[in-house]
């Protein structure tokens, strides 16, 4: 007899789980229900990179990497990780025509677009928006339709999932950060100085325990967004209306005052189309204890901020394990009994992976964002752990830890202590 899936929500780790798995040729029966009317490849933030271990591992497996070689983009691995001034801690290039880093940048809606295309026409219910699901797992949809009989439901549904109550009460908190997203189309057109200075990849400008960050879109346009300590309660008390573009753009004068004006430009000549963003994490280390018939994956099970581009990459590694765990039990003689202790197995195996991940996000965050005096002050911290997050600890903290923080003390000596003694003797 056929396993029957139920996957809740068509986003990246819920369509790849269902490819994967309609991939694998096992008695699999696959349905995804999501709460949209239809697909919709409208741009939801910036870009993804993808990395070789983990997304681009979920790629191959689904056999959908060819496809992703054609909509990737190598030149986006550019990196510019600077201050308010435009001095770089952190910079470097990219080749057109292979990778340098291991993670070429695809856009959201284009992923998104590819994995669909990747199933088989009949697997996604549209406008089932999940309302609860019962003890007994039946599913029930604000459009009054219930299902059941599934031998596993999978809450891929993100950060406010209606599954993830019958596993866990745990819900996401407001990890302290918060902002504007912004859009400036047809960059190297409308404004091709801008578009030089993101270089086609993405530009990360910390100072004063703020962010202004910029992503090049495969479309031409340029994905902007603004970061900040603020607090829980910052739309209505900042003074300002949060939706108005002209009071938006005002206040970021006001915040980035002293600023390069470059950096500035990305938030005055944006478009009107600006939205407030709130980030939410769960726990570092959330889990729960196994319940027969149902788990999650991506962020419904691991929310974390985006410092340090890892959620889709995770999420991918999710479904990809997740998947394996599936049609293992598939071809088993007892097939359910090997479903319930092999998505256990999983679970084990994806808590210990997402704390990590969930920790490098916070320390790279912390870096940044939370200390005083960054990126000066805190970008030796970053750059060990993001060189932990690929090579692993031992290698990083007894051979390159001590290059990373010797070459950082020449950089500052050479080029803060130089521009200071510029700026005396003038």
């Amino acid at each position: 007899m056929a396993l029957k899936i139920a996957i809740i929500g068509a986003g990246p780790s819920g369509c790849m789980l269902g490819r994967l798995l309609q991939h694998s040729k096992q008695d699999i029966s696959v349905t995804i229900f999501e709460g949209e009317a239809s697909i919709d490849f409208r741009s939801q933030g910036g870009t993804l990179d993808l990395h070789v271990k983990t997304g681009q591992a979920a790629l191959k497996a689904a056999e959908l990497f060819d496809e992703f070689e054609k909509h990737c983009r190598y030149d986006g691995e550019a990196i510019k990780l600077c201050d308010k001034k435009l001095l770089c801690y952190i910079k470097s290039g990219a080749s057109k025509t292979g990778s340098r880093t291991g993670r070429p940048e695809i856009d959201r809606p284009v992923l998104r677009e590819l994995l669909y295309n990747g199933l088989q026409s009949d697997t996604v219910k549209w406008s089932h928006k999940l309302v609860r699901v019962d003890n007994d797992l039946t599913l029930h949809f604000s459009n009054g339709n219930t299902e059941s009989g599934f031998n596993l439901i999978v809450g891929a549904d993100g950060a406010w999932s209606k599954v993830r109550p019958l596993l866990s009460d745990v819900i996401p908190f407001y990890s302290g950060i918060a902002g504007h997203a912004f859009t400036v189309s047809d960059a190297a057109k409308t404004h091709p100085d801008l578009y030089e200075l993101v270089n086609r990849g993405s530009l990360f400008a910390f100072s004063d325990l703020k962010m202004i960050g910029a992503q090049y879109m495969g479309d031409g346009s340029l994905s902007i967004g603004t970061w900040a300590l603020r607090s829980e309660s910052w739309q209505k008390d900042c003074g300002y209306d949060v939706r108005d573009p002209n009071a938006i753009k005002a206040a970021c004068r006001e915040d980035y005052a002293g600023w390069d004006p470059q950096l500035v430009a990305l938030t005055q000549e944006a478009e009107d189309n600006i939205e407030p963003r709130d980030l939410y994490m769960l726990p570092i280390g959330h889990s729960w204890v196994h319940v027969r018939g149902v788990t999650l994956i991506g962020d419904a099970a691991h929310l974390m901020t985006p410092f340090a581009g890892e959620g889709v990459n995770l999420a991918f590694q999710d479904s990809l394990k997740l998947s394996e765990a599936i049609v293992s039990a598939a071809s088993a003689s007892n097939s359910h009994t090997a479903l319930d202790s092999n998505v256990a197995a999983f679970e084990s195996d994806m808590f210990k992976r997402a704390t990590e991940t969930q920790q490098l996000t916070y320390d790279m965050m912390s870096a940044m964002l939370l200390t005083p005096g960054a990126p000066r002050s805190g970008i030796e911290k970053y750059v060990v752990r993001a060189i932990e997050g690929e090579v692993g600890y031992w290698t990083t903290h007894v051979l390159l830890k001590p290059l990373v923080y010797a070459w950082y003390a020449i950089f500052k000596l050479l080029c803060i202590g130089g521009e200071r003694k510029s700026a005396k003797s003038g």
